[in-house]
């Protein structure tokens, strides 16, 4: 039944369980069929027009983004980031003037994700262009994103670079995004100095 595959196919998004995927449909049909069918038209415009920069992996409608277009920012300042979300977060409450570079996730290896999955190849052609001065590493304060940070960090390192990491106002298991402005203000304008790990 069509029903049955409208319910099925709201519950792809996250915390989106059977009886809330239930009850979005039967409101849609109910009462609003004109802003279902605005949304389908959103949803099929940005599946298909929304791709990733190419300099920095954001979302974007065209080939670089407008950060990545703007040449008044400081091109030696460079913060790594998990997610689009957590660019925009930073980029609304902390008043960064650099450039950003998004992983578009972190290094998991029990999930199969490694360096070259989040970028991390693209990111060192990025250092070696040597207009890099400090990296601004705003990775999330889990496992996953302390492992990830680590890993930045030796690979800056061995670019003789200046890295930064942000400060831990930031709860563990926390995510950017949903962190209050004025934690993620402070949490990224009192950033660290990451040293080098002593092997």
């Amino acid at each position: 039944m069509i029903i049955e595959r409208l319910i099925e196919r709201l519950r792809i998004m996250p915390g989106i369980g059977p009886k809330s995927a239930q009850r979005i449909a039967y409101y849609l049909l109910d009462r609003n069929r004109h802003g279902a069918i605005q949304l389908a038209d959103a949803l099929v415009e940005a599946m298909q027009q929304i791709k990733y920069c190419d300099r920095c992996r954001t979302y974007s409608e065209v080939e670089r983004c407008a950060i990545c277009c703007d040449q008044g920012r400081d091109v030696t300042r460079l913060c790594i980031v998990e997610t689009p979300a957590d660019q925009i977060a930073l980029e609304q409450v902390t008043g960064f003037r650099g450039y950003y570079f998004v992983l578009l996730g972190r290094l998991s290896p029990l999930d199969g994700v490694g360096p070259e999955a989040i970028g991390l190849d693209r990111l060192q052609q990025r250092l070696q262009e040597g207009e890099v001065e400090e990296v601004i590493i705003a990775t999330n304060p889990t496992a996953e994103g302390e492992a990830t940070a680590h890993y930045i960090s030796e690979m800056v390192h061995q670019h003789a670079l200046k890295v930064t990491r942000i400060a831990h106002g930031i709860p563990m298991g926390g995510e950017l995004e949903f962190i209050d402005p004025t934690t993620l203000n402070h949490a990224f304008n009192r950033r660290v100095t990451v040293e080098r790990f002593n092997r």
